[in-house]
């Protein structure tokens, strides 16, 4: 098995508020990627051992003459493997540029679906920086818990995109109010925290952290009317992909409120490529960075605040 997935996706585009979900089974549970992070679907490999590695990491190979890092989901989720004659999957994903091959018991298909379909995961399994699921879609009579692959990338020690760096650095003017606030939307626990830590590291004392474009409206749009509405809201940084809105629909919506309209939007998220570029400039948003590109960010939002 060798499936391309260049033609997939094309229907429920990014940013249209609906979601193409890859379904796998890792062991007997069900779980979902968006179709938009993964290059293709292949059958497990022979890889080369990397001597210290974390004990989910089987290995590397070369793919398409790009290095590749195996990353076992049946360990990374503690659930059984299959029996060793069967042959199990590699779900390939690009996190900016570094190559992961998920490893999982099968796939099921592609499940289409609108992004307020997707609910947040429960309290009760843990809505802390160890969290491993970012969002809960229930089709037909089955539960598909979507995962935070890009905190499974960075726990495993296969990238290095979420490296604060030296955000304090970040110059700006001497007059600058870093008391004003700023909204974080990140549906990842862990990235979320990484923003906040990032904002905070740089100087910021008043972060709002939510984790759906949902809750982030509900909440901007409580504070129209206010006097000092500027410095209550003084920029928005936003995913592209969460439960109940997706950013896009977040963005497009604020820039149709004449009270917030003028509110310096920065988007941040692994699926910025040229074509998803384009359709957050076109709902909207003034600047535009990959996870790798944390302090370019963060410096981006200064920037913004210190022309309003």
């Amino acid at each position: 098995m060798n499936m391309s997935l260049d033609n997939l996706g094309t229907e429920a585009e990014v940013g249209t508020s609906e979601l193409e979900l890859l379904e796998f089974l890792v062991g007997t549970e069900h779980f979902g990627i968006n179709i938009a992070k993964v290059s293709e679907i292949i059958i497990h490999c022979d890889v080369t051992h990397v001597p210290s590695a974390p004990p989910a990491v089987e290995g590397v190979f070369m793919h398409r003459d790009k290095l590749v890092t195996v990353v076992d989901l049946h360990k990374v989720l503690e659930l059984s493997k299959p029996d060793d004659n069967e042959r199990t999957l590699l779900v390939v994903c690009d996190f900016d540029q570094v190559s992961i091959a998920f490893n999982v018991t099968n796939v099921s298909g592609i499940q289409r679906l609108s992004w307020s379909a997707v609910e947040k995961p429960p309290a009760v399994s843990g809505n802390s920086e160890d969290s491993l699921a970012t969002g809960v879609a229930k089709i037909d009579d089955k539960i598909i818990m979507i995962l935070d692959f890009e905190k499974i990338v960075c726990d495993m020690n296969a990238g290095k995109e979420f490296e604060i760096g030296n955000v304090e650095e970040i110059e700006s003017p001497d007059n600058f109010d870093y008391t004003r606030r700023v909204v974080i939307v990140e549906d990842s626990v862990f990235l979320n925290k990484v923003m906040f830590d990032a904002l905070t590291k740089t100087g910021f004392k008043n972060i709002a952290q939510f984790y759906n474009g949902k809750e982030a409206w509900a909440y901007i749009t409580s504070l129209k009317g206010l006097p000092n509405l500027s410095r209550n809201l003084a920029a928005v940084i936003s995913d592209i992909e969460m439960p109940q809105m997706d950013g896009h629909t977040l963005v497009r919506l604020i820039r149709s409120d004449k009270e917030l309209s003028a509110t310096p939007i920065v988007m941040f998220s692994s699926l910025i490529h040229e074509n998803v570029r384009q359709k957050g400039e076109n709902a909207g948003a003034d600047a535009q960075f990959s996870r790798s590109q944390l302090s370019d960010c963060v410096r981006a939002v200064v920037e913004l605040m210190s022309k309003k």
